[in-house]
């Protein structure tokens, strides 16, 4: 499996996270449709690099590694994979 990171629900939308990410892969950003209706943010599994910038800067500890991603958190891989999916 491809290694990227994850945005689960502890997200507060502050957008350290997107300003920090070197593949443009975190959406949506506060200038598009949809910001204010989505309760979190979404990482591209296809577009991420896995750089851990994003993990780096997120102050709620909301991001994580695929691989390090608590058991009780798990349904957030699918979560950041449906948003991109619309």
């Amino acid at each position: 499996m491809p290694n990227f990171s994850v945005i689960t629900d502890n997200c507060i939308k502050d957008l350290a996270c997107v300003d920090a990410c070197q593949s443009d892969a975190i959406h949506p950003t506060a200038d598009e449709p949809g910001f204010a209706m989505v309760a979190q943010l979404y990482i591209d599994p296809k577009k991420c690099i896995n750089c851990g910038s994003c993990i780096a800067v997120c102050e709620c500890e909301a991001i994580f590694e695929v691989d390090e991603l608590p058991g009780e958190m798990q349904q957030f891989v699918t979560v950041n994979a449906t948003y991109y999916k619309k």
